[in-house]
């Protein structure tokens, strides 16, 4: 089976099931058929930017980085693509640089999201700071607000 293929089928299973660890997700992709390690499978979370997030149970699941924004409107993503120029993550900080005058709309896109590992947000006139819980979720948000 391709490369394309296992990709796909990871995503399905995501979707599918509530997904905690890589070895979980080892496991059901051999019952289907992929012959893969944890280290293939660990490459492949990496190659389609899948974040842990809080699932149905409460349990930090695997997902797409882009499937926490879907409850957006379309309308709302368009504004936030055009205002952004910059999203840099500095330990567990995250400054967006916008256009003069939308700092305050980035965040309320970014509030609208509910992503969990965010503490808050600040907006001011050309820049929003966003605080994470710590600096592997301000990776996380990065990520989530680049895939907008």
């Amino acid at each position: 089976m391709t490369k394309k293929e296992r990709l796909n089928a990871i995503c399905d299973l995501i979707s599918e099931f509530e997904i905690c660890t890589q070895d979980e997700l080892t496991e059901k992709l051999n019952e289907k058929g992929f012959n893969v390690s944890q280290a293939t499978v660990s490459r492949d979370i990496n190659e389609l930017d899948l974040i842990k997030a809080e699932g149905l149970t409460g349990k930090s699941v695997y997902k797409r980085a882009g499937a926490l924004n879907t409850e957006i409107p379309q309308k709302i993503k368009d504004l936030f693509k055009q205002i952004t120029v910059s999203i840099v993550a500095a330990n567990n900080l995250i400054v967006v640089k916008t256009l003069n005058g939308n700092g305050s709309s980035a965040g309320m896109t970014i509030d609208q999201m509910h992503i969990p590992q965010i503490l808050g947000t600040i907006a001011g006139d050309d820049t929003l700071l966003i605080v994470a819980k710590n600096n592997s979720d301000a990776d996380i948000i990065v990520k989530i607000l680049r895939s907008i």
